[in-house]
């Protein structure tokens, strides 16, 4: 699988990427269905292994963060990468428009409140990287934000000023013994209309729909800029993006599971282990046990 490195790119530290050049499709890394659900079985299981250990441990949490444009898949794509993990030691939180009492703190707040225990895997369904992404497209979103007053006059300094907060709260986490993965799904215009349309065309898909993913398509070169400038500036060596081509789902889920195996086996995960005293008491209770009437 290590041949997958090849089908996304990993930013951290280097030049700003172009979307425009970065493929949405990737070769196929299956040849039948049956060898794309043996895989992600596969992994499926190496997850929840790696898992396993590290909530025994407790040392370490893992932040799993989702960003795209709508329609990229992001919700399936946790569903399926997910699946047989534990549910113990795994969170999903889904970040939707802040409410009055999250607009009134500031904006790395309701985040900060949905970290991972050590131990745990907290997925993040979008982020803190909402307030630099959707507010820097639509600036008139800071009315509610309730900033001092300079931060409405130079734009730019306030993006700057979190692209720098970001990268101190991740540095943050990290040296927390918090492991922070980010995702950017990468949709293609056209394979957004297509599954656009196929939310109206099936009924049991309507619910998904909503008049503003049509509305915000008129700003999808703006996005792919804004995308950009945030992974070049909050692209870090502990904390890159890893821009996963989205345009075949089941590619996507096979490569975000990859990059998720492979950033746990990095971490120093061991099962913890007992000393020779409370192998001792270990063994006078299992003595007890065995001693014991079952009626």
């Amino acid at each position: 699988m290590e041949k997958w490195s090849s089908n996304y790119a990993v930013y951290h530290g280097t030049k700003q990427p172009d979307l425009a050049q970065i493929p949405t499709r990737t070769p196929d890394l299956y040849k039948t269905e049956a060898e794309y659900q043996s895989l992600l079985s596969a992994l499926h299981t190496e997850l929840d292994a790696l898992q396993s250990t590290l909530f025994a441990q407790g040392k370490y949490g893992v932040l799993v963060i989702f960003q795209a444009l709508d329609a990229a898949g992001k919700d399936s794509t946790i569903k399926a990468v997910f699946t047989g993990i534990n549910p113990a030691g795994i969170v999903v939180h889904s970040f939707k428009r802040p409410s009055s009492t999250e607009l009134s703190h500031d904006f790395l707040w309701r985040s900060t409140l949905k970290m991972p225990e050590k131990g745990q895997i907290a997925v993040h369904n979008r982020s803190y990287y909402e307030e630099v992404l959707v507010v820097q497209v639509h600036p008139e979103l800071l009315q509610a934000q309730r900033l001092p007053e300079a931060s409405h006059h130079d734009k730019d300094k306030l993006w700057h000023r979190r692209y720098e907060a970001i990268r101190n709260y991740e540095k943050y986490l990290t040296d927390n013994g918090i492991e922070v993965i980010k995702y950017y799904l990468h949709v293609s215009k056209k394979e957004q209309k297509e599954r656009l349309l196929a939310r109206l065309n099936n009924p049991d898909k309507n619910w998904k729909f909503e008049a503003q993913d049509v509305q915000e398509r008129a700003f999808w070169h703006d996005y792919r800029k804004v995308y950009e400038n945030v992974i070049a500036e909050t692209a870090t060596e502990y904390a890159p993006w890893y821009i996963v081509p989205a345009d075949d789902k089941k590619n996507m889920r096979l490569l975000v599971a990859h990059i998720l195996r492979k950033r746990l086996q990095n971490l120093p995960l061991a099962m913890p282990q007992v000393d020779e005293t409370q192998k001792a008491l270990l063994a006078q209770f299992k003595t007890q046990l065995e001693s014991q009437d079952d009626d």
